[in-house]
């Protein structure tokens, strides 16, 4: 049986840095397409951005091929890069021995991205990309109805 495929486009977005934040995540299969969005009151941009990526993937009921689609070269090039495997292999430090930020969100990143197969693509933020913009105006308005 062949996995469902799916194209996962996210953002994040902070008023302030940080600030009330929000995320956006666009789930599409098919014809099919679900809009989540949340946020938080105080956080930073990068980690809506972490946030986006793990809520649609959480939503997914069952191991799909996913397409994230993303701006955040900091979210993609954790796993692209292998950044990740670094952190994990040198006790959650960077390579100049500081400690990883958002190492919460990194580790439930982890987990959500190990249940499915995943193809990264990164797109420039407002730069015309029509769901992207879309998940970025859902972002925004996370952060303002968090900021309140």
């Amino acid at each position: 049986m062949s996995r469902k495929k799916v194209v996962l486009t996210t953002d994040g977005a902070c008023l302030g840095n940080p600030g009330p934040g929000g995320w956006a995540a666009l789930l599409r299969y098919g014809d099919h397409e679900k809009m989540l969005s949340g946020g938080e009151a105080d956080t930073t941009n990068n980690r809506m951005e972490l946030s986006a990526v793990i809520h649609g993937l959480r939503t997914l009921k069952q191991p799909c091929d996913v397409r994230i689609v993303t701006d955040s070269r900091y979210v993609m090039n954790a796993f692209v890069e292998g950044w990740f495997k670094n952190w994990e292999k040198n006790g959650w430090r960077t390579a100049d021995k500081k400690p990883v930020k958002n190492q919460d969100l990194w580790q439930e990143l982890a987990a959500e991205l190990h249940k499915h197969h995943v193809e990264w693509k990164w797109v420039k933020g407002h730069a015309g990309h029509d769901d992207n913009e879309r998940v970025d105006v859902a972002a925004r308005k996370a952060a303002e109805r968090h900021g309140v």
